[in-house]
């Protein structure tokens, strides 16, 4: 898996996609928060379940329907003022379920573990994408916090934060191009 820091970069990314009266600062964080969640199933190594079992590492926490479920709450962060529709909530709901799907997606791009179980509860089976160039991280942060963990960060800065870097200065251009093409 790729670092917690990792995670939670690309689950505040996504803040960039909520409508613009949307608070965005307070559900960056939600969703830098969100994104690192699904790791907790590492607890369940402290209960013996096995990796592969749907509720071992890398199982119904990192599926799409967990995603789905708790990524949705992020509308509970959104205060209840104004005339909004039900197309502004879904949006938000939405982005908060990009956040947390997110993880598991960047998981599958790791080039170590068992894959990944998007589609739990309804298959059991583990996904790896096509190609794995992201070092897996260590969940041990004085593991993390040495060369290796250099080597690690290396890695996720080039294949994570520069691409999405990228990805928001362009939607930043864009949105200001909008902006003014709107005077």
């Amino acid at each position: 898996m790729p670092s917690a820091f990792t995670h939670a970069i690309a689950g505040a990314a996504v803040a960039q996609l909520l409508p613009r009266d949307a608070p965005r600062r307070r559900l960056a964080l939600a969703f830098a928060v969100a994104a690192t969640m699904p790791d907790l199933d590492v607890v369940t190594f402290l209960f013996d379940i096995p990796y592969v079992h749907p509720l071992g590492h890398r199982g119904w926490t990192h599926s799409i329907l967990f995603a789905m479920l708790f990524g949705s709450l992020a509308v509970l962060l959104v205060p209840r003022s104004g005339h909004r529709g039900w197309q502004w909530w879904g949006r938000v709901a939405f982005c908060g379920f990009l956040a947390v799907v997110s993880h598991g997606v960047l998981d599958a791009f790791t080039d170590a573990g068992r894959g990944v179980g998007f589609l739990i509860p309804f298959d059991n089976d583990r996904y790896f994408a096509p190609i794995r160039p992201i070092e897996v991280s260590s969940v041990d942060p004085r593991r993390f916090f040495s060369a290796r963990g250099l080597e690690i960060l290396r890695s996720e800065i080039r294949w994570v934060w520069l691409p999405l870097a990228g990805l928001s200065l362009l939607g930043w251009a864009l949105a200001r191009r909008g902006t003014e093409a709107t005077k």
